[in-house]
C-alpha cells in the first residue's frame, strides 16, 4: 500500500527531509543555486497540487521528486539555450558590444581578485577593499579603522604585492587599469 502524502504535516516532513538534497542535485545540473532552489520549490508545489488519484500512481515519492527536478532543470537549460541562440541572432550595436565586453572583463578580473583577496590576512584584506574597491582615500581608511596612515599605505602595498604573485599576469595588468582610475 502506497502511503499518500496529503496532510500538511506529512508534506512538511517530506519537504524538510528532501529539500536540501534536491537543491544540491538541481544546482549540479544548473550551476546556479538560486535557480535550483526555485526549481525544487516549484516541484514541491507541483507535487502538493497533484490530485489524490495521481499521487497514488507515484511509486516512490522521492524518485518522483528527483525525476521532476531533473526534468524541470533540463527544460530550463533547453529554454536558456534557445534564448541564447536568439540573442546571438540579434545584431547588437558596436558600442553596446564594447561596453558589454568591458563589463565582462571587469567582472572576471574582480571575481578573480575577490578569490585571491579572501586568502589575504584580514587586516590587509580590509584595507585593500576599502582603498581599491570602495575608493576611499588613505586618510579615510585610517580614520575608519583607527590605524595610522602609514599602516594603510603599507597594507595596500602588501596587498598589491600578494595579488601580483597570485594573479594571472594578464589579469594583473587589467586590474591595475581599474584600480588606478
Amino acid at each position: 500500500m502506497i502511503k499518500l502524502i496529503n496532510s500538511q504535516s506529512m508534506f512538511e516532513q517530506l519537504f524538510k527531509d528532501n529539500y536540501a538534497g534536491l537543491c544540491y542535485f538541481a544546482t549540479q545540473i544548473l550551476n546556479d543555486a538560486a535557480v535550483a532552489n526555485d526549481v525544487v520549490q516549484e516541484t514541491f508545489i507541483m507535487y502538493w497540487n497533484l490530485k489524490d488519484e495521481d499521487k497514488q500512481k507515484v511509486g516512490s515519492v522521492k524518485g518522483f521528486l528527483y525525476q521532476s527536478v531533473k526534468n524541470c532543470c533540463l527544460n530550463k537549460l533547453r529554454r536558456e539555450k534557445i534564448e541564447q541562440a536568439y540573442l546571438k541572432l540579434q545584431q547588437a550595436e558596436p558600442i553596446e558590444e564594447a561596453v558589454a565586453l568591458n563589463l565582462m572583463i571587469k567582472s572576471e578580473v574582480l571575481s578573480e581578485i575577490n578569490k585571491i583577496l579572501s586568502s589575504l590576512p584580514e587586516g590587509c584584506q580590509q584595507v585593500f577593499r576599502m582603498g581599491y574597491l570602495d575608493g576611499l582615500k588613505n586618510q579615510e581608511i585610517a580614520d575608519a579603522l583607527g590605524i595610522s596612515i602609514n599602516t594603510v599605505k603599507t597594507q595596500k602595498k602588501r596587498g598589491l604585492q600578494l595579488i601580483r604573485t597570485k594573479l594571472n599576469p594578464d589579469f594583473f595588468a587589467i586590474a591595475l587599469m581599474f584600480f588606478l582610475k
